[in-house]
């Protein structure tokens, strides 16, 4: 069987301004069938680490509730990929407690691989994370307490 792989993107109209959050699974079944499912979010005030951070959460929380032990992860956002890697330290106090919440969330997933792709390779997360905002979406009900930090900013 195929690993689950998630493609997450989040984005802020101005800078704060706002603010959603796209993210899409492809979750191989049997037969070589995949499921796709798309989570997105309109966040209301809030910067672009934030709503990356946000898109993250919507998605580590996504896999944690279906008992992934596996994912391939894709974002955008080198700040991000980075921080959750360890080589670049979180310095806004504002982003410590996303990181946080997300490092006890990746726990969960005993083999995440965490993989930055270039903006143009993430469409299909960044027109859910427009789609978002465009039409203030909100996100899903049992996604609230994991984002609750990134929607106050």
């Amino acid at each position: 069987m195929e690993t689950p792989r998630a493609w997450i993107d989040g984005g802020a109209r101005g800078n704060p301004g706002e603010a959603g959050f796209g993210v899409v699974f492809e979750i191989p079944g049997p037969g070589g069938v995949s499921e796709t499912v798309e989570i997105c979010g309109y966040l209301g005030r809030a910067t672009n680490n934030i709503a990356e951070y946000a898109a993250l959460l919507a998605a580590l929380a996504f896999a944690a509730r279906r008992g992934f032990e596996v994912l391939t992860l894709h974002s955008d956002s080198e700040l991000l990929v980075r921080q959750l890697a360890g080589s670049y330290k979180v310095k806004a106090p504002h982003l410590r407690r996303l990181h946080q919440r997300a490092l006890r969330l990746r726990g969960a997933i005993p083999r995440l691989v965490v993989r930055h792709v270039r903006r143009e390779d993430n469409h299909h997360a960044d027109r859910l994370a427009n789609r978002a905002m465009d039409e203030r979406l909100p996100p899903p009900a049992w996604l609230a307490s994991e984002i609750d930090d990134a929607r106050l900013g």
